[in-house]
C-alpha cells in the first residue's frame, strides 16, 4: 500500500466519524421535553410537600409523644442534611443523614424508626435538601441557615425573618 492511499484512507475514515460527530450534535433530541421536565419537577415537588407534611408531623407512628421534627427543627435547622455522612458520638460511628433522622424519630420523638429505602424518608430529605440547597454552612446558630417555614399549627416559637435567617433573640414561645 503506497503512501497516497494510506492517507486518502485516513482522511475517508476521519471524514466519516467527523460527519457522524457532526451529526449526531445537530439531530441530537434534548434529553428531556419541556412536558417531561414538568412531569420531573412536579415529581419533586410533591416529594417536597410530602416530606414538609411529614416534618411537620402528618404520620402519627413517627411519634407517640406528639413530638413532630419541627418542634426541634422549624425550618430543618440543625439537620444540615448536606454536611452528612459524619461522625456522629451517640454511634460512635460515620453515620448518614437517614441514621440521625431516625435516631430523632426513635429517642425524642419515641417513635417507629423509618425505612432509610422507604418513600417517606425520601419525602423527608427532598425536603430537608431542598431547605438548604446552595447554602453555605456558617458558625453561629443553626437556626440562621434557612429562612423561616410558616407553620400554622402546632407549638414552636413566633418567627420573623430578618435578612437570610431568623433572629431568636427577640423570640417568646407562643401561648395557647
Amino acid at each position: 500500500m503506497t503512501t497516497r492511499t494510506a492517507i486518502r484512507r485516513a482522511l475517508g475514515i476521519g471524514g466519516i466519524v467527523a460527519a457522524t460527530v457532526v451529526a449526531s450534535t445537530v439531530f441530537a433530541r434534548p434529553p428531556f421535553t419541556e412536558e417531561e421536565l414538568e412531569a420531573q419537577m412536579d415529581s419533586l415537588y410533591q416529594a417536597i410537600q410530602t416530606g414538609y407534611d411529614l416534618w411537620h408531623g402528618s404520620e402519627p407512628s413517627m411519634t407517640s409523644n406528639g413530638l413532630a421534627c419541627a418542634n426541634c427543627h422549624p425550618d430543618t435547622a440543625a439537620s444540615n442534611p448536606q454536611t452528612f455522612p459524619k461522625y456522629m458520638t451517640m454511634y460512635g460511628e460515620v453515620v448518614p443523614w437517614q441514621e440521625m433522622v431516625n435516631w430523632c424519630i426513635e429517642n425524642p420523638q419515641l417513635g417507629e424508626r423509618l425505612d432509610p429505602t422507604s418513600a417517606e424518608m425520601t419525602a423527608i430529605k427532598a425536603y430537608a435538601m431542598y431547605l438548604h440547597r446552595g447554602l453555605p454552612i456558617e458558625p453561629g446558630l443553626a437556626s440562621e441557615q434557612t429562612a423561616g417555614v410558616p407553620v400554622a399549627f402546632g407549638t414552636g416559637f413566633k418567627r420573623e425573618p430578618t435578612g437570610l435567617g431568623v433572629d431568636t433573640r427577640e423570640y417568646e414561645p407562643e401561648r395557647r
